[in-house]
């Protein structure tokens, strides 16, 4: 029988490659022989060897005859870099124990098939409920071609994200918002609406030791973004991309003089239309979006159909009052019965606060006019 402390392992190295691996998977493997570990490694980044070739670099003795622990299942196709199955197989492994299906129409079971074909053992789907979990946004990815798209908001007790003046510094304790900067690492690209940017001038980097920095989105119909704003003065050291609807292409030069990235996708409303831009980041290979932005941008995120995952941050105070910004703006949903629908993957404390994520389901509102 297969040893869960050994997948265990290939989890927890696959986990080390988070923020630069996309948009390929995250992936470890661990290679076992006379039941001790000889050799490990994980997917590190974009174009570097795959979890299997970067176990079999690290060995200081021959893995004939030993078993390949691998969290999903290996390549079967040359791309950055060459198949896996081949080093598998090259190196005399004889049993592979795979933990998640690889869902790319290149792999498929492609992969598996190759090496049973060379007589390899393959042991399929151990410990696949823990190995799936590493990698939603590389599953949703490559099957829709779609970035995973996340909300995040923080709020008081009472469901308000600012005071009625406006004021939102800060809602949540310090612990909180350093596991928002974990997110920005993880995450493509992050997108705020320029109601956000205005009023308060982020710079929507991550702020962690090493961390990825993802691409900056604003969506800005008209292109209010001021020069002068945080985002245009650093638009040269984080990659930077306004996203307007509406504009002088005087602004748009001034923009991208500046290093900032200009694209337009005008919808009906004469706003920008948020499915079209999702699918143009698709096309270019950014498979996952983190929206930090206020209940505009979040109401019409939902609206668009483009949110998968959410998470809501609660901070214990409770600020009261009809005017204070609410999470999802707009005019709302007539009943209980007609809301969006998500179901709770996962709890975290910090502190006196409260992280709750949520699955968007798939019977979300999509194009309902409210």
């Amino acid at each position: 029988m297969p040893n869960r402390s050994y997948m265990q392992r290939a989890i927890d190295l696959a986990i080390l490659g988070k923020g630069f691996t996309a948009p390929n998977p995250l992936v470890g493997a661990v290679i076992v022989k006379n039941d001790v570990i000889i050799g490990e490694g994980w997917h590190k980044m974009i174009g570097g060897l795959h979890a299997e070739r970067e176990a079999i670099a690290s060995l200081n003795e021959s893995c004939e005859g030993a078993d390949l622990y691998v969290t999903l299942e290996p390549c079967c196709h040359f791309g950055k870099q060459p198949p896996c199955t081949q080093a598998i197989i090259d190196n005399r492994i004889k049993r592979v124990i795979i933990g998640s299906r690889d869902p790319n129409p290149l792999v498929a079971g492609n992969g598996v098939r190759m090496l049973r074909n060379a007589g390899v053992e393959v042991i399929e789907d151990f410990m696949r409920e823990e190995c799936d979990a590493l990698n939603p946004i590389f599953f949703h990815y490559i099957t829709t071609g779609m970035p995973y798209t996340a909300l995040k908001f923080a709020e008081t007790a009472d469901g308000k994200i600012a005071a009625f003046t406006g004021k939102s510094k800060w809602i949540t304790n310090e612990e909180s918002r350093r596991h928002v900067h974990a997110l920005r690492g993880e995450y493509s690209a992050v997108l705020a609406g320029i109601g956000t940017v205005l009023a308060d001038d982020p710079l929507l980097n991550c702020r962690l030791e090493n961390a990825h920095q993802p691409l900056r989105i604003v969506v800005d119909s008209h292109l209010k973004l001021p020069l002068t704003s945080k985002l245009c003065k650093t638009a040269n050291e984080y990659r930077t991309l306004a996203v307007y609807a509406d504009a002088d292409e005087s602004k748009v030069r001034a923009l991208e003089n500046i290093g900032v990235s200009a694209v337009r996708f005008c919808g009906e409303d004469g706003r920008v239309d948020l499915l079209a831009l999702a699918k143009y980041l698709g096309d270019n290979s950014i498979s996952s979006v983190l929206i930090e932005g206020g209940g505009e941008i979040n109401e019409a995120a939902l609206k668009s159909g483009i949110v998968n995952h959410v998470y809501a941050y609660i901070a214990p105070k409770l600020l009261g009052g009809s005017a204070a910004k609410t999470p999802v703006e707009g005019q709302g949903f007539a009943s209980p019965n007609e809301a969006v629908k998500m179901t709770l993957k996962k709890t975290t404390v910090f502190g006196d606060d409260v992280l709750l994520e949520y699955d968007v389901r798939s019977d979300l509102y999509v194009h309902r006019d409210n």
